[in-house]
């Protein structure tokens, strides 16, 4: 059995297009490897089979931006937005995991986008709720607190209320700088939410931290 049969999304794939992405091969890549960076030109559409990427935007200033993370069933919404419309890369995406995928050739791509239907639903499916999830972050980003969303990250991101990342990381999670975040961090601290360590958040109120979140959030439908 070939690694299409598996793929998250690709349940109602048609025999012969299963047949042709059987063809190419699955690959590991190790955590912390770039699939691709600004600037260059989208060669491929990359189905993940297990794992996840990130793929931040690096403002002018060196400031990054987590715009969205690709795992199984989802898709790159900057991939497709180049193998169809031309468009460069404008952001940078990194394996923040161990990632299985398959990389499927621009010429190949077009191909079942015009051969296949059920292709074609899964493409534009993740494509449509990928840019549901970025208009969700443009509106926090745009309308919502930093400590709304820096408690919204620590509970995304929390294992047994335990959050592991740097501030660094929490503020290119939430489009904020690393000072800012250090700031907000400690004034929660003091105000008994979390508790502070080299690396680590804990979360001491996670109710407190839950209504923190939700102010000025975002309405979704």
């Amino acid at each position: 059995m070939g690694w299409a049969a598996r793929a998250e999304g690709l349940e109602q794939l048609e025999a012969p297009a299963r047949a042709t992405l059987d063809t190419l091969p699955a690959a590991t890549l190790p955590k912390g490897q770039a699939l691709f960076h600004p600037g260059e030109a989208a060669r491929g559409f990359a189905i993940v089979l297990r794992g996840r990427v990130e793929v931040y935007l690096t403002g002018p200033t060196g400031r990054d931006i987590l715009l969205y993370a690709v795992e199984p069933g989802q898709s790159c919404v900057q991939s497709t937005l180049g193998l169809l419309g031309g468009a460069d890369y404008t952001g940078e995406a990194l394996t923040t995991s161990e990632v299985e995928l398959v990389f499927v050739p621009r010429d190949m791509f077009l191909a079942l986008m015009d051969s296949s239907a059920a292709f074609r639903h899964f493409v534009f499916g993740a494509f449509a709720t990928r840019m549901q999830s970025m208009m969700t972050l443009l509106e926090k980003v745009a309308f919502q607190k930093v400590e709304s969303r820096l408690a919204a990250a620590l509970l995304d991101q929390s294992q047994d209320d335990i959050v592991r990342a740097t501030h660094a990381e929490l503020a290119t999670r939430i489009g904020s700088a690393r000072e800012v975040v250090s700031r907000r961090l400690d004034a929660m601290a003091k105000r008994g939410l979390v508790q502070l360590d080299r690396g680590i958040v804990t979360i001491v109120n996670r109710p407190a931290l839950i209504a923190l979140s939700e102010i000025d959030a975002p309405f979704v439908t």
